[in-house]
């Protein structure tokens, strides 16, 4: 929305801003370190307020908890606004000069009145007021958010809401406020910069809509680029479901039990006339592939970089040889360039990100040398005499037009439940994160012990235990329209009656996404693991799971 695909804001500044709306987010747990930044904020005097439908070890911190409904986010965001433009407390000279679309969307806002929005997403209608009044009055404020947000059918509409909070109230753009994604894995900003989307060349330069960008690259590489975007994970399955997709190349991911619909993902890759695999570990992905090639640890093993979620771009140092018969990714990768008949000649990772910075502006300063010597880089970092930025689109608040560029739109966004409708068949609703202790699909944890972890579990409220007569560690069968697992409960305080929670850290226990529903966000192609509908069914442990 903004031109960049990047958090705006830098790390310092949440530890020095006014007010921290973590919003979808249990970064305590699930990004400790960026929480550090979180917890020096509120001990220099910053207030925190969490929106979640749990009561995560987070929301302890916070001033202020919504416990939201599931999937009505939205609706909360459209209520906020409201009551922040009917108390006249929107910021119409940020408005009228930095952005457009300013009266489509007012208009869009002013049927969310407080009593309708409590109605929709179960927080009270004076909590709503405060959460308002409070960001919209703050001096400086920051918005973070994380899979809470993305991890549904309507993604891309959940964060254009809460960049229409920001718009609205002028936070944006300055020191101390922002809007700021955290990205669920490490490099996973950096993935997206360095082309590893399916419309964007290295640099977010667009393959279609930048004939410029793609003549310099085809320049360079030697070979024409097609002007036509490409697909992104779940358009693949579909192709796979169409036949129009027969082989896969993997690298570093377990899509066998990551996927939603855990049971059509593998039956999918199972189709495939040819799987390749290239991983540290035999993930189950792994295990069902034509060909694996054993890769490096990048983290440890080879040399290179990594982008964190404030962009900045950071050297990652060799300690290790690869152990056996595994080899640095780039080498691999080389060599079945050269069985391609394509000749790239030794590749080393400083000479790749040579010829990226020489293609991608927004990384064209950030040689070797400035990443050791500075300590990371964070983009933009036009030439080797810039230092980097440290918050973007500053120029929203330049007078001149010229030197302000294009405005910001405000999105409307309207409010859609989640599509896995619950029903007296399927009266709970189940939402999906991680815990401290382990990392997605659990392959790099699970082989370690942890005197945090105590597996997979279904968790439920006090109040839904005892409706259902079901007690700590008993086991029960779990069930969507999707299919069935067993699993023991943990009865889990923090947890409103009506929602459940599982991780997918122990697929080899319980395969959680085997629930999930696969119902996607047609812009983004996120499925929607946050929000599906199940039941649970106390059996004797003879008895068969229902289906």
């Amino acid at each position: 929305m903004f031109g960049a695909g990047g958090g705006t804001s830098s790390y310092e500044e949440v530890g020095e801003t006014d007010l921290i709306l973590l919003w979808g987010s249990n970064a305590r747990e699930t990004h400790p370190i960026f929480f550090h930044h979180v917890l020096k904020g509120i001990r220099n005097g910053a207030r925190l307020i969490v929106v979640d439908p749990r009561r995560t070890t987070s929301a302890q911190w916070a001033d202020l908890w919504l416990g939201i409904d599931v999937g009505s986010d939205i609706a909360l965001a459209s209520t906020i606004a409201r009551e922040i433009i009917a108390n006249d407390l929107h910021n119409q000279a940020f408005i009228e000069r930095a952005t457009t679309g300013f009266g489509d969307y007012r208009e869009s806002v002013d049927e969310w009145t407080l009593e309708r929005g409590e109605s929709v997403t179960g927080v009270p209608a004076k909590v709503i007021r405060e959460v308002a009044h409070a960001y919209a009055k703050a001096d400086r404020a920051q918005i973070c958010w994380t899979l809470g947000i993305t991890e549904h059918h309507n993604a891309v509409d959940n964060v254009l809401t809460l960049i229409n909070l920001a718009l609205v109230t002028g936070h944006v753009g300055r020191y101390g406020s922002g809007l700021n994604p955290l990205r669920g894995q490490n490099n996973v900003q950096g993935g997206g910069d360095m082309g590893a989307i399916p419309n964007k060349l290295p640099g977010f330069q667009d393959i279609e809509a930048d004939p410029a960008a793609r003549e310099k690259f085809e320049r360079s590489w030697g070979v024409p680029i097609v002007p036509k975007y490409g697909w992104h994970l779940t358009a693949m399955f579909e192709a796979m479901e169409h036949g129009d997709l027969t082989a896969l190349y993997v690298i570093g991911e377990n899509p066998a039990v990551s996927e939603a619909d855990a049971g059509r993902a593998q039956r999918l890759l199972a189709g495939l006339d040819c799987l390749i695999v290239q991983d540290i570990l035999m993930t189950k992905t792994a295990e069902m592939a034509d060909v694996v090639l054993p890769a490096s640890a990048s983290w440890a093993e080879s040399e290179g970089t990594v982008t964190n979620s404030e962009r900045r771009v950071q050297r990652v140092r060799k300690a290790l040889d690869p152990p056996g018969n595994a080899q640095d990714d780039i080498w691999i990768l080389a060599q079945l360039a050269g069985c391609l008949d394509f000749e790239w000649g030794e590749v080393t990772a400083e000479s790749a990100w040579d010829e990226l910075r020489s293609l991608s502006p927004m990384h064209a300063g950030m040689s070797y040398r400035r990443l050791d010597q500075l300590g990371g880089i964070q983009w933009p970092c036009w030439d080797e005499d810039h230092e980097g930025t440290g918050f973007l689109h500053a120029r929203l608040w330049e007078e001149d037009p010229e030197r302000q560029g294009p405005k910001a739109p405000f999105s409307v966004t309207p409010y859609e439940p989640p599509v896995d409708e619950l029903t007296e068949d399927y009266p709970l609703r189940l939402t999906t994160g991680r815990r401290l202790s382990d990392f997605n699909t659990g392959v790099q944890t699970n082989r370690y012990s942890s005197p945090l972890r105590r597996g997979e579990t279904i968790d439920v409220s006090p109040e839904d235990a005892e409706r259902l007569g079901i007690g700590e560690g008993e086991r029960v069968v779990v069930s969507s329209r999707r299919g069935s697992v067993r699993a023991p409960v943990h009865v889990d305080q923090g947890l409103r009656p009506g929602l459940v929670f599982m991780t997918l850290h122990f697929p080899d226990q319980v395969e959680t996404n085997t629930l999930t529903i696969d119902a996607t966000d047609p812009k983004s192609g996120t499925a929607e693991f946050k929000a599906s509908a199940v039941r649970i069914d106390c059996l004797p442990e003879t008895a068969e799971p229902r289906a």
